[in-house]
């Protein structure tokens, strides 16, 4: 008898337990998005924001119709949802700060961050990035084939970017880096010889050498395990929706076909030794 009235509060014990213990395993946000009737930042279209100028070969043409990678990604996304497509413009610095958004999503070389995450809803990865490292071929710096070969260089970055960050904690140069509003800042500097390199995701690095910068040269690229993702106002179920048909365009072939047309010629670049 004795056992039994233990057995009987031990269970009880463990029904209260489940009842308000611990989240259950359909926790989290239950917003769903449905793919025919979508939330959207206005009704009947898609909204998609990106930073002017938008470099090739992210973006081409006229910002009221843009091709190229991320251009194309964002149609086809528009497209597989049935919608038209407006573009915006929304600075890259502004972008991934906290608060209310003017359009669904930005799509914008923007790379997936813990800290961005604190701030701001990614879709699921759409590119890997890895950076890349941009001097001029006369300069004694064009000789670089390692990190450590890069410590005494003056070295540029655009503010807020991964390439920044690969500067600060990888590189660690022997003087700061220097800083600018824009990667057509950091370019500039670069030309004038301010500055002995420029640090930027690899396709705009092999961009800005094939089509920008004269004489210049990349010496090598440095994988840091980064994904571009479009971002989004926090909490949006709009994320939903376009992960879904972003994992359609995986399973299907089309972003690795877009990749492959768009990115494919600057990715060819040696890497950098540690």
């Amino acid at each position: 008898m004795r056992e039994r009235i233990i057995l009987i509060g031990l269970l009880s014990a463990v029904l209260l337990l489940a009842g308000c213990g611990g989240p259950s395993a359909e926790s989290g946000p239950t917003d769903k998005c449905e793919l025919a009737n979508p939330p959207l930042f206005e009704k009947g279209g898609l909204t998609v924001a990106t930073d002017k100028p938008a470099y090739p070969p992210w973006f081409k043409g006229n910002p009221k119709n843009y091709s190229g990678y991320e251009g194309d990604v964002a149609s086809e996304i528009a497209e597989r949802m049935d919608l038209p497509l407006k573009w915006t413009v929304e600075p890259f610095n502004k972008s991934y700060a906290p608060g209310n958004k003017d359009f669904d999503f930005d799509i914008n070389q923007i790379t997936i961050t813990p800290e961005r995450e604190q701030a701001v809803d990614f879709s699921d990865g759409y590119f890997d990035n890895a950076q890349g490292v941009l001097v001029m071929k006369d300069s004694p710096a064009a000789g670089a084939k390692s990190v450590s070969d890069l410590r005494d260089l003056t070295i540029g970055a655009q503010v807020g970017t991964t390439g920044l960050d690969f500067v600060n904690e990888t590189i660690k140069p022997a003087a700061d880096p220097k800083v600018y509003d824009s990667t057509n800042d950091a370019k500039s500097a670069l030309e004038s010889g301010q500055i002995d390199a420029i640090v930027t995701d690899l396709v705009t690095t092999v961009y800005l050498r094939d089509f920008e910068i004269d004489g210049s040269t990349v010496v090598g690229q440095y994988p840091r395990n980064e994904q571009f993702g479009m971002l989004f106002e926090q909490g949006n179920p709009l994320v939903g929706c376009v992960n879904e048909v972003l994992g359609e365009m995986k399973r299907d072939g089309s972003l690795d076909e877009l990749e492959q047309k768009h990115l494919q010629q600057f990715l060819d670049v040696p890497t950098l030794e540690k």
